[in-house]
């Protein structure tokens, strides 16, 4: 079954069928800045030789990124980069099976892009757990307020200024006609 690259149990598909959708991927591209990246997961499922033996036919196929999933020590992801000579990714995602690396240590391994792809997210997860049980215990958010961001801090993140300014100026000339 498909699963979380990081989890037990999962199940690939061969790498003839893996081939044949990065063919089919890049057949169809039409814009030329549009980058075809392969993943795989077959380093827990067939080791560390058949992966690198299906990155190097995934990029055959047409494959311009490699996204090897759950690698466990930097020198694989040096083995991946020598092997297929295209930009690796590295999926640095909390709890799971690769190590928490410093960009230094991928940059050192050949590695081209990280991806933090719930860093955020557990932080923000945590944090909106906390205020709602400060919520359920107390009634009010009161003693929480210096841990959020203000309105002003809030609406300067998001450009919001930006956006009012935009929709004024756009009333204002459908007032003019």
């Amino acid at each position: 079954a498909k699963r979380c690259g990081h989890r037990p149990n999962k199940a690939i598909v061969s790498k003839e069928e893996m081939v044949d959708r990065i063919r089919a991927a890049v057949d169809a591209k039409t814009d030329p800045d549009f980058v075809i990246m392969a993943r795989t997961d077959a380093l827990a499922v067939e080791g560390l030789d058949a992966a690198i033996e299906r990155a190097q036919a995934y990029v055959e196929a047409g494959a311009e990124m490699l996204f090897p999933e759950a690698i466990t020590e930097l020198a694989m992801y040096r083995q991946f980069a020598d092997a297929v000579q295209v930009p690796i990714l590295a999926n640095i995602t909390e709890f799971g099976a690769t190590p928490l690396f410093t960009t230094d240590e991928l940059r050192s391994a050949h590695v081209a892009m990280a991806l933090y792809p719930l860093s955020a997210f557990r932080a923000m997860n945590r944090a909106a757990e906390h205020v709602y049980n400060v919520l359920r215990q107390e009634g009010t958010q009161k003693s929480v307020i210096d841990t959020m961001q203000t309105r002003n801090e809030l609406y300067e993140s998001i450009n919001y200024y930006q956006y009012e300014e935009k929709l004024d100026d756009l009333f204002a000339r459908s007032q003019v006609k």
